[in-house]
């Protein structure tokens, strides 16, 4: 198991190398000059390239590229060019509120879509299994960015029943220690600010959900009703025992193998994804500073923000193969 560690470690290099290159070209083959976007189109000549020589877009491609490899080899994610902050702060600010978003949004997508699987297979051609499929085949064609103005539209301007953007309302005051939100709220015991963070979670949440959600729903189903048709289930049910012991401690844990897979790489998918649902629900996290970052051209913060999704993609993958040794020991990692 420590030497499949290892290698997993180790291929990060390479394909993190791999993305800064393809990022990297790609931002700067691409129109737009950060400049210009700075300084405006009516901008002198003389200060367009002034501004350039400062911020180093007037060098080489190969320069610039390797200025920021030997910048991120010292751990420095230098500096962005529209606010001049470190971009090691911003992340340090900013990826606790993705963090919070997708984690919540997968408890929902786990919870609700383990449960529609289970339900489904046991009930096969049922109308419940119709039309949880159904649900699901809608969840997965609905685009985030349209639910989530349906959302809005429903339960925030008609309703009012949920909050339209942001974290936490005006005038909740919140002491904030790791930018966790809602850990910070009972690290302080601040119930109002906890129960507002909650709030405000809810519906980018269940946005961001959606999608995952069905797709957890139809990977369980599909291998619940794999697992039920074999042999041993059989057998467990010819024992008498329950239909609780036959699908929870017999079926479920060999159907698990897939949907965890499934889990881990939409894990990955809704750290990505949340760029469309923080842009629509004004929720500063890193989606919403990479999606302000590409209208602005800034570099530094897209080459980095990028890098940190591929890494965390990488480590997730490395996870889910390890979680596989846990929850069928005799699949081995090698």
């Amino acid at each position: 198991m420590g030497a499949f560690i290892l290698r997993r470690i180790l291929i990060l290099f390479p394909t993190l190398l791999g993305v800064s290159i393809i990022v990297f070209l790609m931002l700067h083959l691409t129109p737009g000059d950060p400049a210009e976007l700075l300084l405006g189109e009516r901008a002198s000549p003389e200060a367009l390239a002034e501004l350039r020589e400062h911020l180093g877009l007037n060098r080489p491609l190969l320069e610039q590229y390797g200025l920021f490899l030997k910048r991120l080899l010292r751990f420095d994610l230098g500096e962005t060019i529209w606010t001049r902050q470190k971009v090691a702060i911003e992340i340090r600010q900013r990826f606790p509120a993705t963090i919070e978003l997708s984690v919540a949004a997968l408890l929902i997508s786990c919870t609700m879509g383990v449960l529609l699987g289970i339900v489904s297979a046991t009930r096969q051609y049922s109308l419940f299994d119709y039309l949880s499929m159904l649900g699901a085949l809608v969840g997965v064609s609905m685009p985030i960015f349209w639910l989530g103005l349906v959302f809005m539209l429903v339960f925030s301007v008609n309703l009012g029943w949920l909050p339209i953007s942001g974290r936490l309302s005006v005038g909740v005051e919140l002491e904030v220690i790791t930018n966790f939100y809602l850990l910070d709220a009972l690290l302080t015991n601040n119930l109002e600010a906890f129960r507002d963070a909650l709030w405000h979670l809810i519906l980018p949440a269940v946005t961001l959900s959606t999608i995952p959600t069905a797709i957890v729903a139809r990977m369980t189903r599909s291998a619940m009703l794999e697992v039920l048709r074999q042999d041993y289930i059989k057998t467990a049910r010819a024992k008498g025992l329950s239909p609780f012991q036959v699908i929870f401690k017999h079926a479920l844990r060999n159907a698990l193998i897939p949907v965890v897979t499934t889990v881990g790489l939409q894990f990955g998918v809704l750290l990505g994804g949340a760029i469309l649902t923080e842009t629509i629900f004004a929720w500063p996290g890193v989606g919403k500073w990479m999606y302000d970052a590409v209208m602005q051209r800034d570099y530094m913060v897209i080459q980095n923000g990028t890098l940190l999704i591929a890494g965390l993609f990488v480590v997730i993958n490395l996870a889910v193969d390890v979680l596989y040794a846990v929850i069928n020991p005799r699949i081995s990692v090698r």
